[in-house]
């Protein structure tokens, strides 16, 4: 079996990774490291879940210069020697606790920039000198527009989930921070998906890049130990089907991907009233929020995720037992991104996606893209049969484990009825006639007829 000292990572790193538990390197990983110390430009790509982040992280670390090297005094002090680009705050979080963790005994000093944040602490940690920067597009171009990150002598640039980041319109960003960076760097795309538009970004900014592929082919993108249910459910029954799947034999964590940030709000709410930990992640939430619910999230303090597309790069949560789409992915690159939360680093999982009725069309596309055998979605009910069965559900479970909080009824005083008469401001003169029994005084409808101010006779008939 070979192991991650086989393919020449320094002893500092394999120990830090055999304390973690991490000791067998996977398929993507065995085939990049060799390439990859060597300074080459490489394209990898592979499925998602299967440690794209070490293949590249752990060149990067090595081929760093720490502060208690002697060559560390020839480099120009405190500037960045490596950047790594990323579509999300999330997973740029991610990558920079993997780099944590593998590189702890080498003493590399890694940030994280991102938005939704203040500048202070990312400008403070880049004057005291920063080693290796993990961020997003465009916090790292304020910051190099602030003069504050100098890029000028990165040897290493990544750019991971690299087609996402062409998704969410970063290509002009990028290219803008590829700009800053010397000619002569290592330049490294990973990504599970691999379309033209990267290809020709490859083209352009790299040197003679190789491209090493874990799979034979992209049909085989997703991950063959996570089971796919393809549901056509109605959306008023989503929740409740949920709910009971959560109570399923071998239901652990589940995250929930929703189309829209309001759907997403609305469905982990909806959870909460069923009595289930839930929690939403989405662009409206402060970042301070969102990193909290990930926290408590990883934690096990909360059981369900439920959030949109920002989140299904970059999510490397252990004990993820399943994915539910609650809408219909809008491709193939999304259906295999956001299955693949579940069934990483070589555990099994339940990927669940509910179809509407409208969506069918989309979702035969999707499925004859990545050769699924789910051409027609079952119809499915939270009462049907098929559905218990397939999610190990035991029969007789509900969508909800606390019961619907009561109804409060405001009583509504009667409505007094409207007296002819004028009362005062605080009603005396109404009290005061109801407590003597008299009747309601009537207005004084007598009118005079005026004319210039003059009193007129009416003409009498």
């Amino acid at each position: 079996m070979t192991t991650f000292r086989d393919l020449g990572v320094q002893p500092e790193i394999c120990d830090a990774l055999e304390r973690a538990g991490i000791t067998t390197p996977f398929a993507i990983q065995e085939m990049t490291l060799s390439v990859a110390l060597m300074g080459t430009d490489l394209i990898g790509q592979a499925r998602t879940g299967t440690g794209k982040t070490l293949a590249f992280g752990i060149p990067v670390l090595q081929r760093s210069v720490a502060p208690t090297d002697p060559e560390y005094a020839d480099l120009p002090q405190g500037k960045p020697q490596a950047l790594i680009v990323a579509p999300t705050r999330e997973l740029a979080l991610q990558v920079s606790g993997d780099l944590a963790l593998a590189g702890k005994d080498r003493g590399l000093r890694v940030l994280t920039v991102y938005g939704g944040v203040g500048y202070e602490p990312q400008l403070e940690a880049l004057e005291a000198g920063v080693d290796i920067v993990v961020g997003t597009p465009g916090r790292l171009i304020d910051l190099a527009n602030r003069r504050a990150l100098d890029l000028s002598h990165v040897h290493a640039l990544v750019l991971d989930e690299a087609d996402e980041m062409l998704d969410l319109g970063f290509l002009p960003d990028v290219i803008t921070l590829i700009s800053k960076t010397p000619e002569t760097r290592q330049t490294m795309l990973f990504s599970a998906t691999m379309p033209a538009a990267i290809v020709a970004l490859a083209r352009t900014h790299m040197r003679h890049p190789m491209n090493i592929r874990a799979e034979s082919s992209y049909e085989n993108a997703t991950v063959p130990a996570t089971a796919q249910f393809i549901y056509q459910a109605h959306d008023l029954d989503k929740t409740e089907i949920i709910g009971r799947v959560l109570q399923a034999v071998d239901a652990d964590k589940m995250i929930v991907f929703t189309r829209t940030k309001r759907q997403a709000q609305r469905v982990a709410e909806d959870l909460q009233e069923r009595g289930f930990k839930a929690s939403p992640l989405h662009g409206d939430m402060a970042q301070v929020a969102r990193e909290k619910a990930l926290a408590r999230f990883r934690e096990d303090k909360i059981q369900v995720l439920v959030c949109t597309d920002v989140a299904a790069r970059g999510i490397d949560v252990r004990g993820v037992s399943h994915v539910v789409n609650y809408t219909c992915p809008e491709d193939d690159k999304t259906y295999v991104h956001r299955i693949g939360r579940t069934g990483r680093a070589g555990a099994t999982g339940t990927a669940i996606t509910f179809v509407d009725w409208a969506d069918l069309h989309r979702w035969k596309m999707i499925n004859k893209a990545l050769d699924l055998p789910f051409d027609q979605p079952q119809e499915t009910y939270s009462t049907s049969e098929h559905l218990f069965h397939d999610q190990g559900i035991p029969v007789g479970t509900k969508g909800r484990i606390v019961d619907p909080a009561p109804v409060e009824k405001k009583e509504r005083a009667p409505r007094e009825r409207r007296s002819g008469g004028s009362s005062s401001t605080n009603g005396s003169s109404k009290d005061a006639g109801s407590a003597s029994g008299d009747a309601p005084r009537r207005r004084n409808r007598n009118r005079r007829r005026t004319r210039g101010g003059a009193a007129v006779e009416t003409p009498k008939a």
